[in-house]
């Protein structure tokens, strides 16, 4: 019989360990753990992650994992409430290709599993890659959306071959374990369609849920369905509607590994809108006085006229919709000349005066834009004024994206940026040296246990 692609998957998690990384994918998993965390402690306050928080308290476990909150509960909410707290803010980082994905999401199961298992933040670090790799590979091959089926539904493999190859699962558990998520747990595309809600930043940490379960189950001896993506009744017949082919996976034949292509974000919004802040940003500091705008167009690329530009983006009525709006995000940084957590705030993105400016920007499909995807995120924002007078600006490349990366330094201030009121000044130190330091953790429930000092800032 041929090898399976839940095979190949699972003998490609075994085969990986951390001295088959390079200083600069090592170097760059810290970046975007530190980002993650980052995240958590601007979310802290969400109303989603608190009401997850509030669901995994019930269920407390002196043999489970910690949320970041501090509560120690069972493995797989552990994974769901630190996943909640990631995504929340729509601020983690992005891999766009076929599939849009947010692969630093697998960190909720990384961490859960490293921290009961007593791993080292060296197998931290390659479970993650490992994760990573499955996740942005299977984006690169298909996109489900167009099927119905929300990106988190790759997640369902990935976090079972990070959190498994954390647990030490045998290759033959790891294809257990890819059934039995696979079949169960596939997310779809309503996540993201129309007014969105808190589910969308909790459909992936579901995926992580969901995933660290089945590892669990299956290291128990629990068997999965088989073969989960080949089968008559699979994942490429049901979900995919086609067979696709992966090339080497990193590490292999000299292939690449996929972590260092992912983009960290610079503003707390969906990706595709990241080049129209910035060229909306751009244009605020020209024109001055943004009552003065008469409209506004957007030349954009299908995947964002797709995502955040669908009709209820105009007026949106949660923060989850705001930020996944690109309307509403250019109209915001045209009127305010930032766009940080205050703008995704129901009084902000309620201002009728506000939302009157969206009213009047159009959002347009450009087909030589649509070339340069996803290579490059290109958007062009041109402001005509009540003047007469009209300015363009366009960028392809937005602070953070893997063809214009931030900084260490930038990283570091992002993170103590959302640390600011959660975190002493003392405290932010202290994670970021272990942080950067990662490779030499011995102690990853004391790491996140800095992070639970958030509650008594």
């Amino acid at each position: 019989m041929p090898e399976t692609l839940a095979e190949r998957f699972a003998d490609y998690a075994l085969s990986i360990d951390f001295d088959d990384l390079t200083d600069s994918v090592v170097h760059e998993t810290k970046r975007r753990l530190i980002d993650a965390l980052g995240c958590t402690l601007g979310a802290w306050d969400g109303d989603a992650p608190r009401a997850a928080q509030r669901v995994a308290a019930i269920q407390e476990s002196s043999r489970g994992a910690h949320t970041l909150y501090g509560t120690r509960t069972s493995i797989d909410m552990a994974a769901f409430v630190n996943g909640v707290l990631i995504r929340y803010l729509d601020f983690n980082d992005t891999y766009l290709s076929k599939e849009p994905a947010h692969p630093s999401d697998n960190f909720a199961a990384t961490l859960a599993a490293a921290e009961v298992a007593g791993a080292s933040g060296r197998e931290l670090i390659a479970a993650t890659v490992i994760a990573y790799e499955i996740q942005c590979r299977l984006a690169d091959a298909w996109s489900i959306r167009a099927e119905g089926w929300d990106h988190v539904c790759y997640g369902s493999f990935s976090t079972v071959l990070g959190a498994g190859k954390i647990l030490g699962l045998s290759s033959e558990q790891l294809v257990h374990a890819q059934g039995i998520s696979g079949v169960a747990h596939m997310a779809m595309r309503q996540t993201r369609a129309g007014e969105l809600s808190m589910w969308k930043g909790a459909a992936f940490a579901n995926a992580a849920r969901n995933g660290v379960l089945s590892v669990l189950l299956a290291a128990e001896g629990m068997t999965g369905p088989a073969p989960i993506f080949e089968g008559e009744m699979g994942f490429f017949a049901e979900v995919a509607h086609g067979k696709f082919d992966l090339p080497a996976l990193g590490g292999q034949d000299g292939a690449d590994y996929m972590l260092p292509g992912t983009y960290i974000k610079y503003w707390p919004a969906e990706y595709h809108s990241q080049s129209a802040i910035d060229a909306a940003l751009q244009l605020r500091a020209e024109i001055g006085d943004a009552s003065e705008i008469e409209s506004v167009v957007i030349e954009t690329f299908n995947a964002a006229v797709e995502i955040i530009a669908d009709p209820e983006k105009w007026r949106p009525k949660t923060r989850e919709t705001a930020d996944h709006s690109l309307p509403y995000c250019v109209g915001v940084a045209l009127v305010d000349g930032e766009v940080g957590l205050p703008q995704f705030a129901p009084e902000r993105f309620g201002d009728e005066s506000l939302l009157d400016l969206v009213s009047r920007i159009e959002v347009k499909a450009d087909a030589e834009l649509d070339k340069r995807y996803p290579e490059s995120v290109p958007n062009r924002i041109t402001v005509r004024m009540r003047s007469g007078d009209s300015v363009t600006r366009e960028v392809a490349y937005p602070k953070g994206h893997v063809g214009n990366p931030m900084s260490d330094d930038e990283v570091e201030a992002k993170f103590r940026a959302q640390a600011d009121g959660r975190l002493t000044e003392a405290t932010q130190s202290a994670a970021l040296a272990r942080l950067w330091a990662l490779e030499d953790e011995t102690d990853i429930e004391g790491l996140l246990g800095l992070f639970a000092e958030a509650e008594r800032v």
